[in-house]
């Protein structure tokens, strides 16, 4: 048998066929089920003219038939290129020129906006999502119709603007999602067969998609919500006893802003792994104080996942993110071009069996982020005598919002668009929802106004990479001795931004 998500979840269904695979909103689907009814989809999807290799994009909200289709991509043998459901029009058109899809799927509150971006003359068919749910009792596909991938074929991609603001498609193969599952469960085997997890991820992201891949391959149940709320996320971890629960760190501190927190069972949480911004050690405290380690981890889109602190680490060292993993490890680039030495910073390198396979049909970028065997990841760190590693900064200028990435310069383009602009720099100012959010500093002629910056940024960009606060500054914004505009400088001025500017939006 080859190595391959499709041949592991065959095996589930063959030894536990019963077993909730998905359980979403509480509707309940066995792994038979899961299988059953995504076959059904997949010949839908062959008949509707997919072919082994073929892009097939959703652009949605998370939904049990969302995750379901995701399944009936790969059984066609199509590649899933899902697109983020709070993206504007122009940005589903950037998205779609770079993973050209066979078909988009789209629900209903999405249609006209995927319409906009598609054009008088698509290239790209539009299919709507509500055409999931009655193929769960349609009939049986034909034996042999089913695609049986290799290895190394790509199984999604995932997008990401980067710090350069142009979108690039991640891609993941069966063999590298499949290397990071199995080295999860080695490590970890408390999150392998027959465990749980609460997913709060969208499935436009690695957080939704490479962990439902991940999850489904060792025969777990994953627990989802279509919206994250806090109060119902720390119910199912009481009530369905769950295992493990991976999410950015704006997730664990809605949770434990509940008041019911205080009171909260969460004994059975073998594994809980944090990512996406700074631990507060008070979070870090009240978690430990139910017997739950918090595990700061630390990977990114291209990494394909993310390596936690050992529990040990965690427990005394919490700002550091572990040592690696058994397939993967973590080095730093020195100034002279080789590795650096312990406690000396530079940029994170990575080294893994799960690494992307690159970029989706863009060579140059491949080969600029992928390098001597290693994934030149933009960020800073540093590693200590023992190898484990110490996230310091960005490196690349990426905001990260709910977990959600933001590239300034993305921002910063919508925004120069407006008539009068002259300078525009986006900062990343603290957030208590979100943990970050976008901060627009800008100069220009007397017309511009915050009202027509947000009217265009509303227009062009998903409401999360709308900037939250805006600072018109009278002169021309500072500059480096190489002429670029020091944003080193308008961070400092603008650090307690939350203090002194008002909400925009």
């Amino acid at each position: 048998m080859s190595f391959t998500l499709t041949n592991a979840i065959r095996w589930w269904v063959r030894e536990h066929p019963t077993r909730v695979a998905l359980d979403f909103d509480g509707e309940e689907l066995s792994y038979a089920g899961l299988y059953e009814w995504a076959a059904r989809v997949a010949a839908a999807l062959i008949a509707d003219g997919v072919k082994p290799g073929d892009r097939v994009s959703i652009v949605a909200a998370n939904t049990l038939d969302y995750a379901v289709l995701i399944v009936a991509i790969m059984l066609a043998g199509g590649i899933h290129a899902p697109l983020s459901f709070r993206s504007s029009a122009r940005e589903l058109r950037q998205s779609l020129d770079t993973v050209t899809p066979t078909l988009l799927f789209t629900d209903a509150d999405r249609e006209a906006t995927a319409r906009e971006a598609l054009g008088e003359t698509p290239a790209t068919a539009l299919r709507s999502l509500a055409a999931i749910r009655p193929l769960r009792q349609a009939a049986a596909p034909l034996p042999g119709l089913l695609h049986h991938p290799q290895p190394d074929e790509p199984l999604f991609i995932i997008g990401t603007s980067g710090s350069t603001g142009t979108p690039k498609g991640v891609v993941y193969t069966h063999r590298s999602v499949m290397t990071y599952a199995a080295e999860f469960a080695i490590m970890e085997p408390r999150t392998g067969n027959g465990g749980s997890i609460l997913a709060a991820g969208p499935y436009s992201s690695t957080s939704g998609t490479l962990l439902l891949m991940q999850f489904l391959s060792v025969g777990n149940t994953i627990y989802t919500q279509s919206r994250f709320t806090p109060d119902i996320a720390l119910g199912l971890l009481q009530e369905k006893k769950i295992t493990t629960f991976l999410a950015s760190t704006i997730f664990f501190e809605r949770i434990a802003a509940l008041p019911e927190f205080a009171r909260a069972d969460l004994s059975t949480i073998a594994f809980a792994q944090i990512s996406g911004a700074r631990v507060n050690p008070a979070i870090l405290q009240a978690y430990r104080e139910k017997g739950v380690v918090l595990r700061p981890a630390y990977g990114c889109t291209e990494a394909g996942g993310a390596w936690a602190a050992r529990d040990e680490t965690a427990f005394t060292e919490p700002e550091k993110c572990g040592p690696g993993a058994m397939f993967s490890e973590f080095a730093i680039l020195g100034e002279d071009g080789g590795l650096a030495p312990a406690g000396t910073p530079g940029e994170i390198l990575i080294r893994s069996a799960s690494l992307s396979q690159g970029y989706w049909n863009n060579p140059q970028a491949t080969a600029e982020t992928f390098r001597d065997g290693w994934l030149h990841t933009g960020d800073k760190g540093l590693l200590d005598e023992r190898g484990n590693l110490t996230f310091i900064d960005r490196i690349k200028d990426i905001i990260i919002s709910g977990g959600l990435n933001i590239s300034a310069m993305e921002v910063e383009s919508v925004i120069a668009e407006v008539p009068g602009v002259a300078e525009v720099v986006v900062l990343s100012a603290r957030d208590d929802q979100f943990g970050e959010t976008p901060l627009a500093v800008v100069h220009g002629d007397a017309g511009v106004t915050v009202e027509a910056i947000i009217a265009h940024c509303n227009a062009h960009l998903a409401n999360y990479k709308v900037p939250r606060y805006v600072a018109i500054e009278d002169e021309p914004l500072p500059r480096m001795a190489s002429g670029k505009i020091s944003k080193i400088l308008l961070r400092e001025k603008y650090r307690d931004a939350p203090d002194f500017l008002a909400k925009v939006r």
